[in-house]
């Protein structure tokens, strides 16, 4: 009936009923989509949906995950803005200076919060906050999804003693078309 209508994996059920559904009526079900919401209806239980218009895409692959990051960048218009006054974005407030910017060639980027950047290059990449980039460093294409925290100085001169690499993108080190997780290493 509709054939450009796609499930967005979102549901809201109470836990009794999902309980009942996945233990009683489909134990076997590998898929809530495909399997346990339309069994549910096939088995006489009230399923309702809810037609959503916005944006929004299925980050089901790892190229799907890290186009649909990289298009937040993309000219003139982004696939997405987060400067849309129709459609704010709430998120949790994480209290974090803002960005410290050295001598760095930025260009067609977003840039997290709380970020330390020193002469090097970004283009066309998204960088998440808490990110530490070095110099000469040069990031294209990339995804970086940042820091769960900062090390400090000390922290930093203990690991260089041990061998260690502190949290970041090191000196002259070259990220092209890549995600980097999280509290990565690179040097």
């Amino acid at each position: 009936k509709y054939p450009y209508i796609a499930g967005m994996g979102i549901y809201v059920i109470s836990k009794h009923v999902m309980l009942q559904l996945l233990r009683e009526q489909f134990p076997g079900a590998n898929d809530f989509g495909s399997e346990v919401i339309p069994g549910a209806t096939s088995t006489g239980m009230r399923v309702q949906a809810y037609l959503y218009d916005g944006y929004w895409e299925d980050i089901g692959t790892i190229e799907a995950f890290y186009n649909a990051n990289l298009g937040i960048t993309k000219k003139p218009i982004p696939d997405f803005s987060f400067y849309d006054r129709s459609a704010p974005i709430y998120t949790q407030p994480r209290h974090l200076p803002p960005s410290k910017v050295l001598d760095a060639d930025v260009t067609d980027s977003v840039i997290g919060e709380g970020c330390v950047i020193k002469n090097c290059k970004i283009h066309h990449s998204v960088v998440g906050l808490r990110s530490c980039i070095s110099e000469g460093a040069i990031i294209e294409d990339a995804l970086l999804m940042g820091a769960d925290y900062y090390e400090t100085e000390a922290d930093k001169k203990l690991l260089a003693e041990k061998g260690g690499i502190p949290i970041g993108i090191g000196k002259n080190s070259h990220i092209k078309r890549a995600i980097i997780d999280k509290n990565a290493r690179i040097g």
